[in-house]
């Protein structure tokens, strides 16, 4: 155990520099309570028995009252007495010591006033090896290095070297810079030494922060410090000769930042929000609003309290709510949350540091709005006791009533929404009461059918209640129950067969008008006086008839089972009965006719045609009848081939393989390729039997070696029969008559259309009417004439080698002309009437001469005429006395110019 003692072999000075200023200007320092050591350096024994003493702390109460209390920070490993002895409270190791320094707390329980001591343990052996830091006393004005050998000084050290840290506090106003320490070494009364100080604040970021003189070594701070920025400084200082070799040891120097409470506490939030169920019995958590500081929270300056400073709204009382000055939660404390009263409350929060110090401490506020939220304390109650509604009979899905009810919880939440049950009134199910989901009202809706002539009236009980239950010890009241009253109105409902469908069993073959059975409707309308009529709405084979008064069904032809209408010998027929209400209603009634069988159906051969071939085997063919009865009306069927023509059972034989087969074989070894068709007369097993005489269509044909037809002649013959064939013949003849008389359509359309442009009157014809000529002259007796080209034709010159200038404009155009065969003339005849008279009978009989109606050039025009000149034509002096009946004989183009100037006078 190392105790503190005092005096040292070498001088450490440490100097404060408010303590300096204070000691050289106004004489000694005040007392000051607290440690006589701010950090302790105790050497212990490698091992610590339980129990043991290490050292004693003492404390400088300056004259103060009351019993000081110490406090160990490790209590598991030490324990401190009240006169201050540190003892071991369990058996320490070197290998066991902690790390940390330990801190000693005295407290006055007067002031509640705290001081904190730093204890550094080091084992011996670290001692004997020289590995001990210098020492720092709070008493001297210097800090001096150690020597380097301190093997032989240690033996006679009284004293431990101590250096605590350097308390400065933040926002310190100056001036600037401010000395803190002077460090000295002892090397310096016989040489000359520089000192520096290196780490964050000196020589690295942030720079600038402590100065050191380098030949006074004293060390200032430079600028106010920021303890929320940088808590503490580590620097090292060092001393070094003019050449700059070390002379001492770095020494460690650390600087704690003292906290001053410049820093507000700060919500996290500026408005909380929580919820609290209405009706909360007090003590019932609510939420926890949270504030920070940026002080230290190890001392009063970043120790919170929290209280309320109001509640908005005071009701029903002002203190609602409490909270936790410590950790900020909020918690009721009076009961009477009630949701529907006061929905929501709203508390100013207050944090302040210094514990609540309303003198010394910084506060600020937050807001803290409190919803209550909703239970279902309130029940649904009707808004009357009575809801009254009606309904047609017989209508479904129709909403009756409406019924509405008030809540007083939140509505659209489980607490508001309703839900209605019908209690009573309604032991069939008629109604269902579902709720409107926006109004939250009751819709009394009909389900099932309501006959009118059973009840006239419902009265129902509907009970209202939540979609959650109410709340512990809330009844429900006599409100949540109503009775919904509902008149039934009576309608015109249509009538009905009974039963529907109506079911008889008759034997098929009955004749007309026989009686089959009634099939009458009934009326539900039993307070209204309604006839019934009867009508037939379908009956697919026309078969029944109904009376439409009474409803008896009678048959209006044979009732047929092998009818296409018949189904598994079921035949239906629907009937339709009306009323004579306002307005008419009606129903429908299904008729079903059971048919039984009878034999009224000859049995056919079943194939009709099938080949067999002429030599060899196999040559016979399976044959079954086809019967439309049934069994015992069917088979088995009896068969035998008929006896005329007298060559069947000379050729055949047919053998009966069972009661529904037979087999039909040549009963010759051949027989020529052909058609035959074979009577088979079958007979069935009716009570009554029926016989038929069935002909079999049999292609005899010639066989390959599988027995398969090689004949293509049967596709023909059984593809198509005679009366196909006379078909096909008949309209092809059709067809050719029909083009034939198309042919001699169109030819004779052809002649009158001929015949009819022959016969236009040319004085239609617009063009023959105006002739255009280049000259017209002054007549003939004006105009030389070479008449001598009229009787020279064959040696008219072409009219392509005649000049442009002297062709006639009413001359067909220069172009190829069509080669028309050879007509012979007379070189010179005597008449122009005759030659124009040829020319034309010629240009008429040429088939490939132009129209009629085309320009006609002649190359001769004779000698002379007795109707004189041409122009006079254009004399009306003349023309009177002119005999031109001739112009009759030179054809159709001149007879009606004959007509008007032939004529007579009229």
């Amino acid at each position: 155990m190392c105790s503190l003692h005092e005096g040292s072999g070498l001088l450490l000075l440490l100097v404060l520099a408010g303590l300096q200023i204070a000691a050289e200007g106004r004489g000694a320092p005040p007392c000051r309570p607290g440690f006589s050591e701010d950090v302790y350096k105790v050497v212990v024994p490698d091992i610590t028995e339980k129990g043991q003493p290490l050292f004693n702390v003492r404390f400088v109460s300056c004259g103060r009252g009351g019993l000081m209390q110490f406090e160990c920070s490790n209590p598991s490993d030490f324990r401190i007495e009240a006169n201050g002895v540190l003892y071991a409270a369990r058996t320490l190791q070197r290998s066991t010591l902690p790390v940390s320094p330990l801190l000693i707390t005295a407290s006055d329980a007067a002031t509640q006033q705290q001081w904190v001591a730093q204890v550094t343990l080091v084992p011996r052996q670290q001692v004997q090896e020289g590995a001990v830091p210098p020492v720092m006393s709070k008493d001297l004005k210097e800090i001096a290095f150690p020597p380097r050998n301190m093997d032989s000084q240690l033996k006679r050290m009284k004293r431990d070297w101590v250096i605590p840290p350097i308390n400065v506090p933040e926002n310190s106003r100056g001036p600037f810079p401010q000395e803190l320490v002077r460090i000295r070494s002892d090397h310096d009364k016989n040489r000359s030494l520089r000192y520096s100080v290196t780490g964050p604040g000196a020589d690295q970021p942030p720079t600038g922060i402590f100065i050191i003189d380098p030949i006074s070594g004293e060390l200032s701070v430079n600028k106010p410090l920021d303890r929320e920025h940088i808590s503490s400084f580590h620097l090292r200082a060092h001393a070094v000769d003019l050449n700059g070799n070390q002379v001492e040891n770095p020494i460690d120097i650390v600087i704690n930042v003292i906290d001053m409470n410049d820093n507000r506490p700060e919500f996290t939030h500026q408005i909380w929000n929580g919820t609290v169920p209405e009706g909360s019995k007090p003590g019932s958590f609510v939420m926890t609003v949270t504030a920070v500081d940026k002080d230290d929270p190890k001392t009063a300056n970043g120790m919170l309290r929290y209280k309320i400073l109001s509640q908005n709204p005071e009701s029903p009382t002002s203190n609602m709510f409490t909270i936790n000055n410590k950790t900020g939660g909020i918690i009721t404390v009076a009961a009477g949350l009630d949701r529907e009263k006061v929905p929501q409350y709203t508390l100013i929060i207050q944090a302040s540091d210094m514990e609540g110090n309303p003198m010394y401490g910084l506060s600020n506020t937050a807001t803290a709005v409190i919803r209550v939220t909703d239970i279902n304390d309130n029940p649904p109650e009707f808004t009357a006791e009575t809801f009254f509604g009606e309904v047609p009979e017989n209508r479904v899905n129709v909403i009756v009533a409406n019924l509405t009810v008030t809540d007083k919880d939140q509505p659209n939440t489980p607490a508001w929404n309703a839900v209605y049950k019908i209690t009573g009134g309604d032991p069939t199910g008629r109604f269902s009461v579902p709720t409107d989901p926006t109004t939250n009202e009751g819709l009394v809706t009909v389900v099932k059918p309501i006959d009118y002539e059973t009840s006239r009236t419902y009265v129902l009980t509907v009970e209202a209640r939540n979609e959650v239950s109410l709340a512990k010890g809330i009844h429900t009241p006599r409100q949540s129950t109503a009775t919904v009253s509902i008149r039934v109105i009576d309608v015109n409902e249509s009538p009905y067969f009974e039963p529907n469908p109506k079911f008889v069993r008759l034997e098929e073959g009955m004749m007309p008008q026989s009686t089959l059975t009634t099939f009458s409707a009934q009326d539900p309308d039993r307070f209204m006086q309604q006839t019934i009529r009867y009508s037939k709405l379908s009956d697919p084979a026309n078969w029944l008839r109904i009376d439409t008064n009474t409803g008896r069904i009678t048959t209006i032809a044979i009732l047929d089972r092998e009818s296409p209408y018949v189904k598994n010998n079921l035949y239906n027929a629907t009937f339709l009965a009306t009323d004579n209400g306002i307005p008419p209603a009606s129903g429908t009634g299904t008729l079903q006719i059971f048919l039984l069988d009878i034999n009224d159906n000859a049995p056919r051969v079943s194939p009709q045609e099938v080949e067999i071939c002429e030599k060899p085997d196999p040559n016979a063919i399976n044959i079954t009848a086809f019967d439309g009865d049934l069994s015992p009306n069917a088979g088995p069927f009896a068969f035998e081939l008929a006896n005329r023509p007298v060559d069947v059972r000379r050729n055949w034989t047919i053998t009966r393989i069972s009661g529904d087969y037979a087999q039909v074989s040549l009963k010759i070894g051949f027989l020529e390729s052909g058609i035959y068709e074979i009577p088979i007369i079958i007979t069935d097993s009716g009570n009554l039997p029926m016989s038929n005489t069935s002909y079999l269509r049999i292609k005899v044909c010639q066989c390959d070696i599988n027995g398969d037809c090689t004949d293509q002649q049967h596709i023909m013959a059984a593809g198509l029969g005679t009366g196909a064939i006379i078909s096909i013949l008949l309209c092809i003849i059709i067809l050719l008559i029909l083009v034939l008389m198309f042919v001699v359509w169109m030819k004779r359309r052809d002649k009158e259309r001929q015949a009819k442009q022959l016969l236009i009157d040319p004085e239609d014809d617009v063009r023959d009417n105006i002739l255009k000529y280049d000259e017209e002259g002054g007549g003939e007796e004006d105009q030389d004439y070479d008449l001598s080209q009229l009787q020279q034709p064959d040696t008219i010159e072409p009219d392509a080698i005649k000049p442009v200038g002297i062709r006639r404009l009413d001359e067909r155009p220069l172009h190829p002309e069509p080669q028309y065969p050879m007509r012979s003339a007379a070189p010179h005849p005597g008449d122009i009437g005759d030659f124009i008279h040829e020319g034309l009978k010629a240009a008429d009989n040429d088939p490939t001469a132009p129209p009629y109606d085309s320009l006609l050039v002649f190359d001769y025009e004779g000698s002379g005429s007795t109707a004189g000149s041409l122009s006079s034509l254009n004399s009306s002096s003349s023309g009177g006395d002119q005999d031109y009946d001739y112009l009759n004989d030179w054809g159709p183009r001149f007879r009606k110019l004959a007509d008007m100037y032939g004529g007579s006078d009229d």
